[in-house]
């Protein structure tokens, strides 16, 4: 089978590679289509990982084996694969911080190599644990593999607005108008909050407003702190959802963030990034700050009912499909995005 294999910063190497052998209660699906995420693209530019490996989790695909335990799956299967899955059993898991659990952060598809998510391969090995335990979504008939992608990245963000608790009737500004945070756009609006983004690019700001957001701003806008008061009946927004990695967008979202209200990280920035804060304005003005990383087990089966009933067009957040010999150009594209460049996804 052909693979991009990670042999070093910024080095994807087109290989051909066996195909992954199975153990006895492991499946194999054909990979089909897998989204190129910015964790992704993180992983390939930075020494984060020890080369050799295969990257890529936002995987959807068809069946092509099931070893001889394996009950309940068949040959021929459309399915959306989960790369990880917790054991939910350890404390970690018990208190739904499943993003933190070893089994979690340990146990992956894979392709060959260090297990690391397998996508960007003709065919990904779906440990046992992950098979049994609801790592595999089977894809309705009328959704294409395509939409079927995107139930990771949907459980990712949906984890996000469950835990800044959005509500209906709030108002949240979310900064960056990219894939994320136009998905964001959309599952608050699903919720039935109001949407407030704010972008670099012309283009992405119509690009919110054209999914669901109330309004969209120009984050160099020196007045964008007046801008939203006076949408907010002077209080600010109640939840700021932080898409991109910027110490601007943080200040700007304590700027618009109302007393009482909540602000989360869900971009990763550098590791050498340090963000001063005078910890008095998160006291006295009841700031909660948080994080949201990675997926939530416990909403996975929404997560899939949102895309397979299509509560939100994620459709509309594809701009370009690469062949998976080409991912390297995809990477390029995603790091200096065109006016035009939304999500990317990859065909193997």
């Amino acid at each position: 089978m052909k693979a991009q294999v990670f042999r070093g910063v910024n080095q994807l190497s087109y290989e051909e590679l066996p195909v992954p052998t199975l153990e006895p209660d492991e499946v194999l699906v054909q990979v089909q289509v897998v989204g190129l995420c910015q964790s992704d693209i993180k992983k390939i530019r930075y020494p984060l990982y020890e080369p050799p490996r295969i990257f890529g989790h936002e995987t959807a695909g068809t069946i092509s084996a099931v070893g001889s335990q394996v009950t309940g799956w068949q040959v021929g299967q459309r399915v959306a694969v989960m790369h990880h899955i917790p054991c939910m059993r350890c404390d970690y898991c018990l208190n739904d911080n499943f993003s933190m659990c070893d089994t979690y952060k340990n146990i992956s598809t894979t392709a060959g190599f260090n297990a690391s998510g397998g996508g960007f391969a003709e065919y990904v090995k779906v440990p046992g644990h992950i098979v049994r335990n609801g790592g595999l979504i089977p894809i309705p008939d009328n959704i294409s593999f395509e939409e079927a992608s995107f139930v990771e990245p949907t459980n990712c963000c949906l984890k996000a607005v469950k835990k800044a608790q959005i509500a209906p009737g709030q108002t949240v500004l979310i900064t960056g108008a990219g894939p994320i945070g136009l998905m964001f756009i959309m599952l608050v609006k699903y919720f039935g909050a109001k949407a407030i983004a704010t972008d670099l690019l012309p283009s992405r700001i119509e690009k919110a407003l054209s999914v669901g957001a109330e309004a969209a701003f120009d984050a160099r806008d020196a007045n964008l702190p007046a801008k939203i008061h006076d949408l907010t009946n002077g209080m600010g927004v109640d939840v700021t959802l932080l898409a991109v990695p910027s110490d601007k967008a943080f200040f700007q979202a304590l700027d618009c963030t109302r007393k009482g209200g909540k602000i989360l990280f869900f971009a990763e920035f550098p590791d050498e990034m340090e963000i001063p804060v005078n910890p008095n304005l998160l006291y006295r003005r009841e700031i909660d700050l948080m994080g949201s990383y990675s997926s939530s087990y416990r909403i996975q089966s929404l997560a899939a009912d949102i895309v397979f009933n299509r509560r939100i067009d994620v459709q509309a957040l594809i701009s370009d499909r690469y062949r998976l010999q080409d991912l390297s150009a995809a990477v390029e594209q995603a790091i200096a995005p065109t006016a035009e460049t939304y999500k990317i996804l990859i065909y193997p």
